[in-house]
C-alpha cells in the first residue's frame, strides 16, 4: 500500500508550449530527492486537460521510464468514457503504473452520472486492469459522490482501495467514508493541496496529495503524524499554512511550476493558453512567502542540467 506524500508533479512546456521532457525527469528527480512517497502525473494539477492524446502517452512512458521503479507512479486516467477511461488505465498498468486515479464520469455542469452509472463506470475500469484504483472526489467534477456511495464502491470493487478527498468538508467526509467502507479502503487521502492536513490526518487520512511546492515539507508532517508526534507535526504545519493557502487560493496550478523555475528544475513555468503566467503581484507575494521559510524546492537544481 502507498501511505505518505504523493505530490502532483506538473507537466513541464518551453516557452512555445512544447512539452520540455529533459525538465519532466527533473521534476521527477526532485521529487524523489524530496522523499515522495510517490508521484502522481496528468492529474488537474498537471494540466491534463490542456494535453493530446498523444502527448498523454509521451509523459507516462518517459515519467515511468525515468522514475525507473525508484518511486512509485500513479497515473491519472479520468474520462468521461468508461472505454476510454479503461483502455487508458490498461495503457497506464502497461507502461509500470503502481496505480491510475479517476474522477467519477462527468462532462461539464449538465452531464453529471447517476449511482448505477457510476458503480458500473469504475467497475469497466477494474476489469481492464490488476492495479489498484484511486476515486479522486473533487470539486471540478458536477457528478457528487457521497460518503456512502465510495464506501460501497470501495465494498463492492476490490481494485478502488483509495479516495482522494478534496471537498469541503474533507475531514468529516473522510472519516465518514473510513467508518462505512471499513477495511475495504485502506488508502484515503487528503487533496486540495493540505490544506486541511491535519483536520484530515485526524481523521484517519493516511496521506496527502499535494502540488509538487512543498513536498519534503509536508512529507515530514505527515511523517511526524504517523509516529505520534502530531504536535510537531501541527507546528511544522501551521509554519507553512500562509504558503498554502497562497498556493490554494491565489495561484494554483501555476504555482508550483514559477517555484521550480525559481529554482532551476524546470526550464520555463509556462502553461499553455488560454491559461497565463501568474501575475507579477501574484509571482512576487509567492516567492515572498517561499523565501521566507527556504523550503527544499528553492535550494537548486538537482539532477544535472
Amino acid at each position: 500500500m502507498i501511505s505518505g506524500v504523493i505530490p502532483v508533479a506538473p507537466t513541464t512546456f518551453d516557452e512555445d508550449e512544447n512539452l520540455d521532457l529533459a525538465s519532466q525527469a527533473r521534476v521527477t528527480d526532485f521529487l524523489i530527492s524530496a522523499r515522495a512517497d510517490a508521484i502522481c502525473i496528468l492529474a488537474n494539477y498537471s494540466e491534463q486537460f490542456s494535453l493530446t492524446d498523444a502527448e498523454r502517452d509521451r509523459v507516462a512512458a518517459h515519467v515511468l521510464a525515468h522514475a525507473a521503479g525508484r518511486i512509485p507512479v500513479v497515473v491519472t486516467t479520468s474520462h468521461y468514457s468508461a472505454r476510454v477511461a479503461a483502455e487508458r488505465s490498461e495503457r497506464a498498468q502497461q507502461l509500470g503504473a503502481a496505480m491510475v486515479m479517476l474522477m467519477p464520469p462527468f462532462f461539464g455542469t449538465a452531464m453529471a452520472a447517476d449511482e448505477a452509472a457510476v458503480a458500473d463506470y469504475f467497475r469497466t475500469v477494474a476489469a481492464a486492469i490488476d492495479i489498484p484504483i484511486m476515486i479522486q472526489d473533487a470539486p471540478l467534477s458536477s457528478t457528487r459522490l457521497s460518503a456512502g456511495q465510495l464506501a460501497e464502491l470501495a465494498r463492492e470493487i476490490p481494485a478502488v482501495q483509495y479516495v482522494k478527498i478534496e471537498t469541503p468538508g474533507a475531514a468529516a467526509k473522510l472519516r465518514e467514508v473510513i467508518q462505512l467502507s471499513g477495511p475495504a479502503l485502506p488508502g484515503p487521502f487528503d487533496g486540495e493541496e493540505s490544506v486541511t492536513l491535519l483536520p484530515d490526518l485526524d481523521a484517519g487520512a493516511q496521506g496527502t496529495m499535494p502540488s509538487s511546492s512543498i513536498p519534503d515539507v509536508l512529507g515530514q508532517a505527515v511523517r511526524l503524524y504517523r509516529a505520534g508526534n502530531r504536535e510537531a507535526a501541527l507546528t511544522l504545519w501551521e509554519e507553512y499554512l500562509p504558503l498554502i493557502h497562497y498556493e490554494n487560493r491565489q495561484c494554483g496550478l501555476r504555482a508550483a511550476k514559477v517555484l521550480l523555475h525559481e529554482a532551476g528544475v524546470i526550464r520555463s513555468a509556462a502553461t499553455r493558453r488560454p491559461l497565463g503566467p501568474l501575475p507579477k503581484p501574484a509571482r512576487e507575494g509567492l516567492l515572498e512567502l517561499a523565501r521566507r521559510r527556504d523550503p527544499l524546492v528553492l535550494r537548486g537544481r538537482p539532477g544535472g542540467a
